[in-house]
């Protein structure tokens, strides 16, 4: 069976998911680091996937019956994933505008937009990634590898938001959010790596 190319879209779709996951919590080391890092994923990155998925989804609609089960489960699966990235958007436009090093001056303003804005975006895109339960036991094992990278990223950014909740920010806290950011994007670019190994033993090329 023939792939067509464009399918190629589904893994470039949802990498770009990964990848923006796994920068998310880089402000706890640099904050200017994360700036540079999420920058990259801006308002128009964001059209430009919305439109490729768009068409991509046209496309598989002219060829679904060519689809084996393992395919469509795949398919289906980075639909419930790309449906959450509104979560990571609101919460990573968030971390960018943080744009400094934690310090007394300025950690009551990212106190405020972890508790505000971040963390109540990142728990619920935990909470909804959870839900999702690929049939596969090789789709299910990489979800679970990318589960556990965000959960420790929700953890590291609740230490974060610890570390600066007094008027001094706490480095010893801060230290143990970095060791758990560190564990997060090593998890992340883990299953993002299994996926396209997966996807590529579909047919699916990248």
């Amino acid at each position: 069976m023939t792939i067509h190319l464009k399918k190629s879209w589904i893994i470039s779709l949802i990498t770009s998911f990964f990848l923006l996951g796994g920068v998310l919590l880089a402000p706890a080391t640099s904050a200017n680091a994360a700036k540079v890092a999420t920058s990259t994923y801006s308002d128009q990155s964001y059209s430009e996937d919305d439109y490729l998925h768009e068409e991509l989804m046209d496309e598989l609609e002219l060829d679904e019956a060519e689809l084996t089960a393992d395919q469509q489960e795949l398919v289906d699966y980075v639909n419930q994933i790309l449906a959450l990235k509104t979560y990571l958007a609101k919460a990573s436009t968030a971390m960018e505008s943080i744009g400094s090093q934690a310090n007394s001056p300025n950690r009551k303003s990212i106190y405020l937009k972890l508790t505000n804005t971040v963390i109540p975006n990142y728990t619920k895109l935990v909470s909804k990634l959870k839900q999702i339960k690929p049939a596969n036991p090789k789709l299910k094992k990489i979800h679970a590898t990318f589960v556990k990278g965000n959960y420790n990223q929700l953890e590291g950014l609740l230490l974060y938001k610890q570390a600066v909740s007094k008027t001094k920010v706490n480095q010893t806290i801060l230290k143990q959010a970095n060791t758990k950011i560190k564990t997060a994007i090593d998890l992340m670019e883990q299953s993002e790596q299994q996926l396209r190994a997966y996807a590529n033993s579909l047919g699916y090329d990248f």
